[in-house]
């Protein structure tokens, strides 16, 4: 069953030391295109977090976004050299002003640089990372049912659609009886034209009926859309990436749709019922297409 490459998943774990929160979202994309969102925390583990994602999706946009609160002490340093010097220096420019103020310590700890807040320690790192790879695990396994159900949906979708397409076709295959006489009784008022020339050369006579029963004779089209379409139900059942395929398989469909419409203009009320059943085909096709485009 196919999958979509539209899902979401929403994941969070708890322990003594820190609350990570992790969700997942996927759009359609024609390649895989990882975007992150990690905390300073944890963009150490951003390689790891990609190759667990590349094992387990192969096409779709995803954005992942993570949330760390963590708990217990922390140990936050400030660096007292450049406090210092950020003072001294106020000071001076005070001085030099002519001004009566004191720096004010809210605005000096906003000062880039001044204060650090310490990493995890490799205990606390390595558990981090061991959270971080579990929850996208969790994530993953959440987004791809839900990447399964709508597949899903858009396979019956699919299906649908085929069916509408094979009776239009059988409605065309029993149309074309009718427009076989009609060409055949064209053909018979080309020749007598042709022959009450005075003079007629036997060869352009075969290349005008040769042409006239090319230009009209749908059967191959005919015969290609259904080989097609009977291809469709097989291609959404096979396991691996189906979009791209089936995209290719679509565009086949619609060029053999249009040269039928093409060769059934003009011939009377029966070409007409034709071209617009080719027309209704065409139109079955493209809205295949756009459901496609979302499955990987």
């Amino acid at each position: 069953m196919p999958h979509s490459m539209t899902g979401f998943a929403r994941v969070q774990t708890e322990t003594p030391r820190f609350s990570l929160t992790l969700s997942l979202k996927s759009v359609n994309h024609r390649f895989l295109d990882v975007q992150m969102r990690l905390p300073a925390e944890l963009e150490a583990f951003e390689m790891s977090a990609r190759q667990a994602i590349k094992k387990r999706i192969s096409r779709g946009a995803l954005q992942l976004s993570a949330g760390l609160e963590q708990r217990g002490p922390v140990s936050v340093r400030i660096q007292r050299s450049l406090a210092e010097g950020y003072v001294a220096a106020y000071r001076d420019l005070a001085r030099d002003c002519g001004l009566a103020a004191e720096p004010d310590l809210n605005a000096l700890l906003r000062l880039p640089g001044l204060v650090t807040v310490a990493g995890p320690d490799q205990d606390a790192a390595g558990e981090l990372e061991q959270a971080l790879l579990a929850a996208i695990e969790r994530a993953i396994e959440q987004l791809c049912q839900a990447r399964s159900r709508e597949g899903a949906g858009i396979a019956e979708e699919i299906e649908r659609r085929r069916q509408a397409i094979e009776a239009a076709l059988g409605r065309v295959e029993t149309l074309r009886e009718g427009l076989s006489r009609l060409l055949a009784e064209r053909l018979a008022q080309k020749l007598s034209e042709l022959l009450k020339m005075a003079a007629v050369d036997p060869k352009r006579l075969l290349q005008e009926a040769a042409l006239l029963a090319e230009r009209s004779d749908i059967s191959e089209e005919l015969q290609r859309l259904r080989a097609h379409a009977g291809q469709l139900r097989p291609l959404l059942d096979s396991p691996g990436q189906v979009g791209k395929r089936l995209d290719f398989l679509l565009q086949e469909m619609g060029r053999e749709a249009n040269t039928l419409v093409a060769k059934t203009s003009g011939l009377g009320q029966t070409g007409l019922e034709i071209s617009d059943l080719g027309l209704a085909v065409k139109a079955e096709i493209e809205k295949i297409r756009e459901q496609a485009m979302n499955l990987e």
